[in-house]
């Protein structure tokens, strides 16, 4: 009966995403192309960064506050080599040697950080990456040749199709929206295969008892290691990404708030499960947009700033359902399977739940 019940819902959850899936697809040809380039766009390569948080954080017990500026090393290199007439070392290479540049950078840095933060766990872990994210962010602001605080505009992606010419702008518009789809669909599929893999179970070993691996001959700082750089890999993706969209990138794109975001980002959509990533992106861009333009001065009657409407949406969502809003359908379905066995909820009586 479980199996059956667990088998039926799963096989919801898969129709429910290949509709949403579809839709998202066709949303470009059909429906609103501003929500389609800015909102769902930034979602797709937000979600990617979120997918890493909640990647090394559900699988490898780590919570890091350095994806953020992975993500920003690698849209910095990106528009340091590929750039003619801006701030910083204006290399005016190949954008394609650009990507390979960006994303193998960001991986040696990424797998750097990793070994130094990966004997500490915890509050430890956390704080030793957020130190990370503070000296990315103070690095590109201080050191001109590579940005200072005004930043590297002008920044292209590859091909005539995702630059556009004049009128064509929509078509590049569409092009790096499905880019980005692709990115997202990509990174999803790699982590779920990963996590299944001999290195992802062991791993997962590691999150949950790191003595008694090491005890089993496992080397515990290394799986560490190998899982941020796997994560910075990630974040390199999602950077790259984002200069296309944005075209410009400045220290203010890495500060302690986008960290802040993308953790929260991850924590809204549901840290248990990778696909938490993008739901969290959405409600946070989506809310972002609907409270920016409907309400600038903040809800009738409630008032309030973006960050602080957010902020009681995070409490909610957090107090409601500890695994975000993933969790809810989690939680829908465990009690609709009670209640159709006749079981009384979780915290009840037999007598109460009669």
């Amino acid at each position: 009966m479980s199996f059956l019940g667990m088998t039926a819902r799963t096989s919801v959850e898969r129709t429910v995403a290949l509709v949403v899936l579809l839709l998202v697809a066709l949303w470009p040809l059909g429906f609103s192309t501003y929500y389609g380039h800015q909102i769902l766009t930034q979602v797709f390569f937000i979600g990617i960064v979120a997918a890493s948080v909640t990647f090394l954080s559900s699988y490898g017990g780590m919570v890091s506050f350095a994806q953020i500026a992975l993500f920003g090393i690698s849209g910095f290199v990106y528009g340091n080599v590929t750039t003619h007439d801006s701030k910083g070392l204006n290399l005016g290479l190949s954008p394609w040697l650009g990507i390979v540049l960006a994303i193998g950078i960001t991986v040696v840095v990424g797998i750097v950080f990793g070994a130094l933060a990966s004997r500490s766990s915890g509050i430890y872990f956390l704080m030793i990456t957020l130190t990370f994210a503070v000296i990315a962010n103070l690095f590109f602001g201080s050191v001109t040749d590579v940005s200072g605080f005004g930043g590297i505009s002008g920044i292209n992606p590859p091909g005539v199709l995702l630059n556009g010419i004049g009128e064509h702008k929509s078509v590049a518009a569409d092009a790096l929206f499905y880019v980005a789809l692709i990115a997202a669909i990509a990174i999803y599929v790699l982590i779920r295969y990963i996590v299944r893999t001999p290195f992802g179970i062991a791993l997962q070993g590691v999150r949950d008892d790191p003595v008694r691996m090491a005890s089993l001959g496992f080397n515990v700082p290394l799986h560490r290691t190998l899982a941020f750089g796997l994560g910075a890999f990630m974040a390199a993706i999602a950077g790259i990404l984002f200069v296309w969209w944005n075209g410009h990138i400045d220290p203010a794109s890495i500060d302690l708030g986008q960290n802040i975001n993308a953790l929260l980002i991850a924590v809204i959509g549901g840290l248990a499960r990778i696909e938490g990533a993008w739901i969290g992106a959405f409600a946070f861009y989506a809310v972002s947009n609907v409270i920016q333009n409907s309400w600038p001065n903040g809800i009738p009657g409630i008032g309030g700033t973006f960050f602080t409407i957010i902020g009681l949406i995070f409490l909610g969502v957090v107090v409601v359902s500890p695994d975000g809003l993933l969790g809810l359908w989690t939680r829908y379905g465990s009690l609709e399977r009670l209640r159709r066995r006749g079981a009384p909820p979780p915290g009840t009586t037999p007598e109460a739940g009669a």
